[in-house]
Protein backbone atom coordinates (compact mmCIF):
# COMPACT_ATOMS: atom_id res chain seq x y z
CA UNK A 1 0.00 0.00 0.00
CA UNK A 2 1.53 3.07 -1.24
CA UNK A 3 2.24 5.71 2.06
CA UNK A 4 -0.49 8.58 2.44
CA UNK A 5 0.87 11.89 3.61
CA UNK A 6 -1.40 14.08 5.78
CA UNK A 7 -0.12 16.76 4.07
CA UNK A 8 -2.32 19.33 1.78
CA UNK A 9 -1.35 19.11 -1.74
CA UNK A 10 1.34 21.47 -3.18
CA UNK A 11 0.36 20.60 -6.68
CA UNK A 12 3.15 20.27 -8.78
CA UNK A 13 5.69 21.73 -11.40
CA UNK A 14 5.50 20.08 -14.94
CA UNK A 15 8.36 21.83 -16.68
CA UNK A 16 7.88 25.46 -16.19
CA UNK A 17 4.00 25.45 -15.01
CA UNK A 18 2.19 24.89 -11.97
CA UNK A 19 -0.51 22.52 -12.03
CA UNK A 20 -2.84 22.50 -9.31
CA UNK A 21 -5.96 19.71 -8.98
CA UNK A 22 -9.09 21.46 -6.92
CA UNK A 23 -12.13 19.80 -6.41
CA UNK A 24 -15.93 21.24 -6.44
CA UNK A 25 -17.90 21.20 -3.50
CA UNK A 26 -21.14 22.16 -2.91
CA UNK A 27 -19.82 25.19 -0.70
CA UNK A 28 -18.27 26.35 -4.31
CA UNK A 29 -21.79 26.34 -6.15
CA UNK A 30 -24.41 29.23 -6.72
CA UNK A 31 -28.57 28.51 -6.75
CA UNK A 32 -27.91 27.16 -10.49
CA UNK A 33 -25.27 24.54 -9.55
CA UNK A 34 -22.45 25.92 -11.22
CA UNK A 35 -19.29 27.56 -9.82
CA UNK A 36 -19.79 31.15 -8.30
CA UNK A 37 -17.74 33.49 -10.25
CA UNK A 38 -15.65 34.52 -8.07
CA UNK A 39 -14.79 31.37 -6.55
CA UNK A 40 -12.49 30.71 -9.77
CA UNK A 41 -10.37 33.52 -8.20
CA UNK A 42 -9.89 31.85 -5.27
CA UNK A 43 -8.88 28.69 -7.06
CA UNK A 44 -6.75 30.41 -8.79
CA UNK A 45 -5.11 31.93 -5.59
CA UNK A 46 -4.78 28.89 -3.75
CA UNK A 47 -2.56 27.99 -6.98
CA UNK A 48 -0.64 30.76 -7.08
CA UNK A 49 0.57 30.62 -3.53
CA UNK A 50 1.24 26.91 -3.84
CA UNK A 51 3.04 27.71 -6.81
CA UNK A 52 5.31 29.82 -4.96
CA UNK A 53 5.71 27.43 -2.40
CA UNK A 54 6.49 24.97 -4.10
CA UNK A 55 8.91 27.10 -6.27
CA UNK A 56 10.87 27.87 -3.30
CA UNK A 57 9.57 31.69 -2.15
CA UNK A 58 8.47 31.74 1.29
CA UNK A 59 5.80 34.58 1.45
CA UNK A 60 4.97 34.28 5.04
CA UNK A 61 8.70 34.32 5.91
CA UNK A 62 9.18 37.62 4.27
CA UNK A 63 6.10 38.94 6.15
CA UNK A 64 7.14 37.99 9.29
CA UNK A 65 11.00 39.76 8.62
CA UNK A 66 9.22 42.99 7.49
CA UNK A 67 9.74 42.62 4.12
CA UNK A 68 6.47 43.07 2.92
CA UNK A 69 4.30 40.91 0.78
CA UNK A 70 1.99 40.74 -2.44
CA UNK A 71 -1.06 42.93 -3.01
CA UNK A 72 -2.76 41.66 -6.15
CA UNK A 73 -2.23 45.04 -8.70
CA UNK A 74 -4.60 43.77 -11.68
CA UNK A 75 -6.68 40.92 -12.77
CA UNK A 76 -7.87 40.03 -15.85
CA UNK A 77 -10.11 37.39 -16.33
CA UNK A 78 -12.74 35.63 -18.87
CA UNK A 79 -15.34 32.56 -18.10
CA UNK A 80 -15.81 30.69 -20.92
CA UNK A 81 -17.55 27.51 -19.31
CA UNK A 82 -19.42 26.38 -16.40
CA UNK A 83 -18.31 24.37 -13.51
CA UNK A 84 -20.56 21.88 -11.53
CA UNK A 85 -20.90 19.90 -8.13
CA UNK A 86 -17.96 17.18 -7.65
CA UNK A 87 -15.53 18.20 -10.96
CA UNK A 88 -12.59 17.73 -11.00
CA UNK A 89 -10.48 20.71 -12.34
CA UNK A 90 -7.24 21.60 -12.92
CA UNK A 91 -5.59 25.08 -12.25
CA UNK A 92 -2.66 25.63 -14.57
CA UNK A 93 -0.38 28.97 -14.09
CA UNK A 94 2.42 30.24 -15.50
CA UNK A 95 4.83 32.58 -15.28
CA UNK A 96 4.65 36.03 -18.15
CA UNK A 97 6.82 38.44 -16.68
CA UNK A 98 8.92 39.35 -13.81
CA UNK A 99 9.38 42.76 -12.84
CA UNK A 100 11.44 44.48 -10.11
CA UNK A 101 8.46 45.09 -7.70
CA UNK A 102 6.36 42.10 -8.98
CA UNK A 103 5.13 39.27 -11.07
CA UNK A 104 2.75 38.52 -14.26
CA UNK A 105 0.69 35.71 -14.19
CA UNK A 106 -1.21 33.52 -16.53
CA UNK A 107 -3.55 31.05 -15.54
CA UNK A 108 -6.24 28.61 -16.66
CA UNK A 109 -9.04 26.81 -14.55
CA UNK A 110 -9.66 23.63 -16.66
CA UNK A 111 -11.88 20.03 -16.98
CA UNK A 112 -10.49 17.86 -18.99
CA UNK A 113 -8.66 19.98 -21.20
CA UNK A 114 -11.40 22.39 -21.39
CA UNK A 115 -10.77 25.86 -20.34
CA UNK A 116 -13.21 27.03 -18.18
CA UNK A 117 -12.04 30.53 -16.86
CA UNK A 118 -8.32 32.15 -17.29
CA UNK A 119 -7.27 35.21 -15.74
CA UNK A 120 -4.18 37.42 -15.91
CA UNK A 121 -2.78 38.58 -13.03
CA UNK A 122 -0.29 40.88 -11.83
CA UNK A 123 1.36 40.56 -8.39
CA UNK A 124 3.34 42.99 -6.72
CA UNK A 125 5.40 43.36 -3.78
CA UNK A 126 4.45 46.00 -1.00
CA UNK A 127 6.97 46.76 1.78
CA UNK A 128 4.64 47.24 5.48
CA UNK A 129 3.94 50.86 5.10
CA UNK A 130 2.14 50.10 1.27
CA UNK A 131 4.66 51.63 -1.10
CA UNK A 132 5.84 49.22 -3.65
CA UNK A 133 9.38 47.72 -3.46
CA UNK A 134 11.74 45.32 -5.72
CA UNK A 135 11.41 41.85 -5.22
CA UNK A 136 14.35 39.69 -3.20
CA UNK A 137 16.92 38.94 -5.66
CA UNK A 138 16.82 34.97 -4.70
CA UNK A 139 13.20 35.76 -5.99
CA UNK A 140 13.75 37.06 -8.82
CA UNK A 141 16.22 34.45 -9.86
CA UNK A 142 13.71 31.99 -9.01
CA UNK A 143 10.47 33.58 -11.18
CA UNK A 144 13.13 33.84 -14.01
CA UNK A 145 13.99 29.99 -14.55
CA UNK A 146 10.09 29.79 -14.80
CA UNK A 147 9.06 32.67 -17.16
CA UNK A 148 6.85 30.52 -20.12
CA UNK A 149 8.75 29.94 -22.93
CA UNK A 150 6.10 28.89 -25.06
CA UNK A 151 2.68 29.80 -26.91
CA UNK A 152 0.24 31.47 -24.16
Amino acid sequence: MAEVSDRPAEGRFEGREHRFPVRVYFEDTDLSGAVYHANYLRYMERARSDMLRVGGIDQRAAFEAGEGSYAIASVAIRYAAPASLDDALLVVSRIVQVRAAGVAIHQRVMRDGLVLAEADIVAALVAPNGRPRRQPRAWIDIYERLVWQGEA
